[in-house]
């Protein structure tokens, strides 16, 4: 069960045992927001005041981590109470409000490794103050800027033409060709496929006779799309052409 944004509010019994460890006040015991990435919290042990609360995110790449109490303070907390195979989005949060002192280890269910330790002081704490930045993904999810595309010639000869853009990161270029039909319609006349170019401007050989396009005389509808190394892809950009027989003049 994926939780996009989750809260949970633990209100712990009181300490049963005498004499439990109470840990004094720290200057920087205040409102946390922990990170889990590459098998790990970005702080694994720390200490916050009472009534102050933690916010774990999942930034990746790595995200089938729970937050599951593992200890008797604990007991009963967890990101995933529906499922033993977590896994969550990019982005998403868990929260805990701590009313107790105590002493809070956590696991994930999945990595026994992934785990570490909340302890809350007695003294009362701020629950408003939020010290810490909201932790970034690690995982790249924006599309590439695809920007200023354009033919050398919308008349496509035997040497085809150019395509020229900009872009903002390393990407491969796709393109899909759709045929015109003479009824009316279109159809799918083949595809061609451009390893990654440089950040900044760039040209490629557009509308050439491929293994996967044959180039016939016609005219055609292109879609490009750019996809980065994440596999993030633009929308597809239109491009009108038609390809005509080496001895035509257009």
């Amino acid at each position: 069960m994926v939780h996009r944004r989750v809260s949970w509010l633990v209100r712990v019994l009181p300490l049963l045992a005498a004499g439990a460890l109470l840990v004094p006040a720290a200057a920087s015991a205040e409102n946390r927001r922990i990170s889990i990435s590459n098998y790990a919290w970005s702080d694994q042990d720390f200490t916050i005041d009472r009534g102050e609360h933690v916010s774990w995110y999942w930034i990746g790449p790595d995200t089938m981590h729970s937050i599951t109490g593992d200890s008797p303070d604990a007991k009963g907390i967890d990101s995933d109470p529906q499922t033993n195979q977590p896994q969550h989005k990019i982005g998403d949060t868990f929260r805990v409000d701590f009313d107790n002192p105590g002493i809070y280890s956590f696991r994930c269910k999945l990595h026994s490794t992934v785990n570490g330790t909340v302890t809350v002081s007695s003294t009362p704490g701020d629950p408003i103050t939020e010290p810490d930045p909201i932790p970034r993904s690690k995982v790249d999810l924006e599309a590439p800027n695809l920007r200023d595309l354009r033919l050398g010639s919308t008349t496509v000869r035997r040497k085809g033409t150019s395509m020229k853009y900009s872009i903002n990161e390393r990407a491969r270029i796709e393109v899909e060709y759709l045929r015109s039909k003479r009824r009316g319609g279109r159809q799918f006349a083949g595809y061609a496929r451009y390893k990654g170019g440089h950040i900044g401007a760039n040209g490629l050989r557009f509308g050439i006779r491929r293994t996967n396009f044959p180039a016939r005389p016609g005219r055609y509808l292109a879609k490009v799309r750019a996809i980065d190394r994440s596999a993030n892809a633009t929308r597809p950009f239109k491009l009108r052409f038609r390809i005509v027989r080496a001895k035509n003049r257009a």
